[in-house]
């Protein structure tokens, strides 16, 4: 017989850990695709990405070339493929007026207006990561 303050694991349920959620797929011992974490990683996967959605936050709707004139540095084939990967993941809404010229405009699906806590979540938290890294090295 254990001791009363020796928690039997095998009688006694789990009790969930700060942060990690009461769901199964919370306890995989593998990465899975259908893992709300990794789908949500999956959205915002490539360079720029948080950066096109940081764009998109900040206005109702842009035309391709304003968010091509927001972010100068970001070269056209990978905003192309930002836009189609964040549309593909029903983050962002591409529509096609037509007319000559035709114009495109992108806007965020309201799925997608929900990631804005989600990036200012990992703002935060690499915020805090850089000051304790700087506050061990030893650097003001």
């Amino acid at each position: 017989m254990a001791h009363r303050t020796v928690r039997n694991v095998l009688a006694a349920p789990r009790e969930p850990h700060p942060g990690l959620p009461d769901d199964p797929r919370a306890r995989v011992t593998a990465p899975s695709p259908d893992c709300p974490v990794e789908v949500t990683l999956a959205a915002l996967r490539g360079r720029w990405t948080t950066l096109v959605v940081r764009e998109l936050l900040a206005s109702d709707v842009y035309a391709y070339s304003e968010l091509a004139s927001a972010l100068p540095q970001l070269s056209d084939k990978v905003l192309a493929e930002r836009l189609t990967q964040l549309t593909a993941a029903g983050v962002i809404r591409r529509k096609r007026t037509p007319g000559w010229p035709p114009t495109v405009t992108y806007e965020l699906t309201p799925h997608g207006r929900e990631l804005g806590p989600v990036l200012q979540a990992l703002w935060d938290w690499g915020t805090a990561a850089a000051a304790a890294t700087t506050e061990e090295a030893g650097t003001p």
